[in-house]
């Protein structure tokens, strides 16, 4: 059954306020640290791996809990509205820390925001992947979430721009605390109307799997698999050109205030492609306009090497392909497939169990990320590059920055389109597997 646009504005209104505030701390919070605060590099990246450890255990613990909750809000409502002030205030001490905040106050409050990110998205994601059975409607879920998503990254970049071009506010802690602002307000609100309006799935949990014979059904599954390593690898490619995007404006082009403004056009062609992409899947399949997304932005991304001094604005053209590419293969596609191969596990298992399969895709998600950043981070340090402000970089220091920014990352997207390149649940077999499905649990209110 096709799902209400009401339905589907509700539920993804919530991936706007999330996505707000996790892109600045990939982009600005490392180069605010570090330059403002003087937070050695090497300390920040070493955080950013510490941070991402941490979440072996919490990613799959608050799978397995979100899937064995019952209460009379769902399974899903009691840790999404638990984890929503926990962000806010984590969100207001690492953008806002106090005077002589460093280290330490990094490592603290980025552990209990990831700790507070994985309370929400875990149940979130597996929220939507409930919401319906059927394979291209999955792809307008996922696809009006990552709008959403987009929609709040660029609402991130659009609110600091105009502060630049109304009141000449710019800069990385300038940023930082506009977008903290906004976040706690935009958030309850959000939260609020998802938890109010969202319906709760009809799943019903048929048998209990032990957690050591759900593992072992977990990597059995092939797609499942194939899946996690082509995202896994394409986003430690865009993982590398997250925190590095600054470092590249500000000191390859000299163009540090107005970063935001290409971030912006980053980010509205994002929003802009997202509905191209879930219509192209809809027309050759999931899997092959994944692949076409990698191809896009592992080809384009190699042309910023040709940029440098006072090329601000040649950026553009390229930034334009690489946001049309990452509508596709950061958002939308991947998690629509991923509850594709949610179902064959439902097959197999015979029970719902959405938010363990979402937890070791967060993990993945989180552990490429933090993969990426510290790839970058150690690169910079590697090259000799210094982020301080009275530093005073060689060429061949900028040379590794452009490198690591530029055409280091493509390595990875063009090996993520290798690995999905025979990815077997097409469109035919997803159909197969439903029809087993129904078959298996008629007449008994399952999956």
């Amino acid at each position: 059954m096709r799902l209400k646009k009401s339905t589907l504005f509700a539920y993804s209104l919530t991936d706007m306020p999330v996505m707000m505030s996790i892109f600045p701390v990939m982009v600005f919070v490392p180069r605010f640290y570090a330059n403002d605060l003087a937070v050695p590099l090497a300390v920040v990246g070493t955080i950013m791996l510490m941070v991402r450890m941490f979440d072996v255990v919490t990613d799959p613990l608050m799978g397995y809990l979100s899937d064995h909750t019952r209460s009379r809000f769902g399974r899903r409502r009691p840790w999404i509205a638990l984890a929503a002030p926990i962000m806010m205030l984590s969100i207001y001490q690492l953008f806002m820390p106090p005077e002589g905040a460093g280290a330490f106050h990094l490592l603290v409050w980025s552990m209990l925001l990831s700790i507070a990110t994985t309370m929400m998205l875990i149940p979130y994601y597996a929220w939507g992947a409930e919401l319906s059975p059927d394979y291209n409607e999955r792809s307008r879920i996922t696809g009006a979430r990552a709008m959403m998503g987009v929609l709040g990254q660029f609402t991130a970049q659009a609110i600091p721009a105009l502060a630049l071009l109304l009141f000449a506010i710019g800069g990385s802690a300038a940023v930082l605390q506009i977008v903290g602002i906004t976040m706690l307000i935009v958030m309850p609100l959000c939260v609020g109307i998802t938890l109010a309006k969202t319906p709760e799935s009809q799943v019903v949990v048929k048998s209990v799997v032990p957690v050591k014979a759900g593992l072992k059904l977990m990597w059995g599954n092939g797609p499942f698999k194939q899946l996690v390593a082509a995202f896994m690898i394409g986003s430690i490619g865009l993982s590398i050109t997250t925190p590095l995007y600054l470092f590249f404006i500000a000191d390859v082009l000299k163009a540090e205030d107005q970063a935001i403004f290409m971030l912006a056009f980053f980010y509205i062609t994002c929003l802009a492609a997202v509905p191209f992409w879930v219509w192209l899947a809809g027309r050759i399949g999931k899997h092959r306009a994944y692949i076409a997304s990698f191809v896009v932005i592992g080809c384009a991304h190699p042309f910023y090497m040709l940029l440098g001094e006072g090329d601000f604005w040649w950026m553009l053209p390229i930034t334009i392909a690489t946001g049309f590419a990452a509508g596709g293969f950061s958002q939308a596609l991947p998690n629509s497939m991923k509850a594709d191969v949610i179902d064959l596990d439902t097959l197999e298992s015979g029970e719902s169990r959405a938010a363990t399969y979402f937890s070791a895709w967060s993990f993945a998600q989180k552990a490429t990320a933090s993969i990426g950043s510290s790839m970058a981070i150690f690169g910079l340090a590697l090259f000799g590059f210094e982020a301080s402000p009275t530093a005073n970089n060689s060429p061949e220091e900028l040379w590794g920055l452009r490198f690591l920014f530029s055409t280091f990352p493509s390595l990875f997207f063009l090996t993520g389109a290798a690995i999905i390149w025979k990815y077997p649940i097409t469109p035919e077999r997803h159909a197969e597997i439903r029809r087993e499905l129904d078959l298996k649990f008629a007449g008994t209110g399952g999956p």
